[in-house]
C-alpha cells in the first residue's frame, strides 16, 4: 500500500499540472479496519473531451500501480446535480 501511495503522491500533481480540464483530481485513503486498503479518487473534469483526454492518458501514468492494487477497480462516472 505504501508503495501505490508514494507513487500516487508523484502522479497526481502531474495529471492536475498537466490535463488543463481536469479541474479536480485528489486521491483519499478510506478509514476503517474493512477497507484500510482501498484508494478512492475524486475528478471532476471541464466537459465530456478533458475526461476523454484523462481516460487517454491513464493507462500510462498508472502503469507502475497496477502491479500494486489487487486487480479491482470500481469506475463509477456521476452527474452533478447542483
Amino acid at each position: 500500500m505504501n508503495q501505490a501511495l508514494d507513487l500516487l503522491r508523484e502522479i497526481v500533481p502531474k495529471v492536475r499540472e498537466t490535463e488543463a480540464g481536469c479541474l479536480a483530481y485528489i486521491a483519499h485513503t478510506v478509514t476503517g479496519a474493512k477497507n484500510k486498503n482501498t484508494i478512492v479518487f475524486y475528478e471532476k473534469y471541464k466537459d465530456k473531451e478533458a475526461m476523454n483526454v484523462h481516460s487517454a492518458n491513464f493507462p500510462k501514468n498508472f502503469e507502475k500501480v497496477f502491479p500494486l492494487l489487487d486487480g479491482k477497480m470500481d469506475l463509477k462516472t456521476c452527474v452533478e446535480i447542483i
